[in-house]
């Protein structure tokens, strides 16, 4: 198998140079279904059946299995989308410096489309059952919290054993084994104007009232516990000699559990109803969007094969725990063993300038997914 993926390593860069410099922001439906179609004529190449979940205000997204697939227990996720804008690829197009690819979206997440490509085709070309195994999903809009394809990627876990996702790996042969859930809050205020001059006494400030409330959000976090709560976007008032009549406050929550993500929904919304300006109203809306990706017994224990197969490959394979999102917490909240940042290794995705891919982790986390969906194939063959 990775004496198959050397000999494919040129094709392989040559597809990925190919898919980073096609732009695919979030929001960018044309940009996202070019990467779309490029994937589905890559995949039928080899045999495989692509269904397509078509959109109207996001990408499509792409449902892939073997034609002769009977009930796959292998759920593979993969995004297509990334958050940069339309005309970055022309910009800064995909170049190769000392052993790291670079570009757009080269490591959120474009090395991980060709990873999972090759892999299927390593299976393919050792005519493993494995093959037959995987149910492959890409997704359109994962990076703006997968509002279309959420209710997919549920649909899609049902009866499955294990869920691989492909965010990037982490540096030291990490993979992702807990993610914190996200939550996004709105919080308005609304006060009264006034003549700051004139008639003070008679308004009642909205960005007052919310400056008492941004304390007390705060005041929430327990960072040693994993919980953050941060304000990170405030507006109000209409002029500087005018008592705010509005104000505004947006909440980023990350909790570790569901226990925390139920208490912090429950404190948010009370400081909302807790008045210190007389004569103002609170409104909130939001809710915990990602449910948190916790480790179980059952996914420590897949953990526990996929090092064992890096050991094989002389990869020293561990589990790290992030406070940034995926769709991993979707299966890993459905019951589902789930393991994430399976992807090639990298580093600063998201950046304007830095991010990149270790070009030789392309073949050996290529080669790690495919031991890995074969491994687990076997075990579905020895339970059945």
């Amino acid at each position: 198998m990775i004496t198959y993926l050397k000999q494919e390593k040129e094709n392989m860069i040559e597809l990925l140079e190919k898919l980073v410099n096609i732009d695919s922001n979030s929001y960018d439906k044309q940009g996202v279904d070019n990467i779309g179609m490029a994937l589905q004529r890559e995949f039928e190449e080899i045999g495989m059946s692509v269904a397509v979940h078509r959109e109207k205000e996001y990408g499509n997204h792409l449902s892939i299995t073997s034609p002769h697939a009977k009930h796959p227990s292998i759920l593979i996720i993969a995004h297509i989308d990334t958050v940069f804008p339309d005309g970055e690829a022309e910009n800064r197009p995909f170049e190769i410096i000392s052993g790291k690819a670079y570009g757009p979206g080269v490591n959120d997440e474009k090395a991980s489309h060709v990873q999972v490509l090759y892999a299927m085709k390593a299976l393919k070309e050792i005519d493993s059952f494995a093959f037959h195994n995987v149910h492959i999903l890409f997704n359109s809009d994962e990076e703006i919290g997968s509002p279309s394809s959420k209710a997919l990627i549920k649909e899609a876990a049902d009866g499955k054993k294990y869920s691989l996702v492909v965010e990037c790996g982490r540096l030291n042969e990490g993979v992702v084994t807990s993610r914190k859930g996200v939550g996004r809050f709105t919080m308005r205020v609304s006060g009264k104007s006034a003549h700051a001059g004139v008639e003070p006494e008679i308004g009642r400030s909205a960005i007052e009232e919310i400056a008492h409330k941004i304390i007390k959000l705060q005041q929430l976090n327990d960072h040693e516990n994993g919980l953050s709560v941060n304000v990170g976007l405030i507006k109000g008032g209409t002029s500087a000699n005018t008592v705010s009549p509005e104000a505004e406050a947006v909440i980023d929550v990350r909790v570790n559990n569901k226990q925390q993500a139920d208490e912090v929904v429950k404190d948010i919304y009370a400081i909302a109803e807790e008045d210190t300006v007389h004569g103002t109203d609170t409104e909130v809306e939001g809710r915990i969007a990602r449910p948190p990706m916790e480790e179980t017994e059952e996914s420590k224990q897949l953990l526990k094969e996929v090092k064992d197969i890096g050991k094989q490959a002389g990869l020293m394979i561990h589990g790290e725990s992030t406070g940034g999102a995926s769709d991993a917490s979707f299966t890993a909240a459905e019951g589902i063993p789930t393991i994430d940042g399976m992807g090639p290794v990298g580093e600063f995705s998201h950046s304007e300038t830095n991010e990149y891919t270790v070009v030789d982790s392309l073949i050996e986390r290529t080669a790690l997914l495919a031991k890995t969906i074969e491994r687990l194939s076997q075990l579905k063959t020895e339970d059945n």
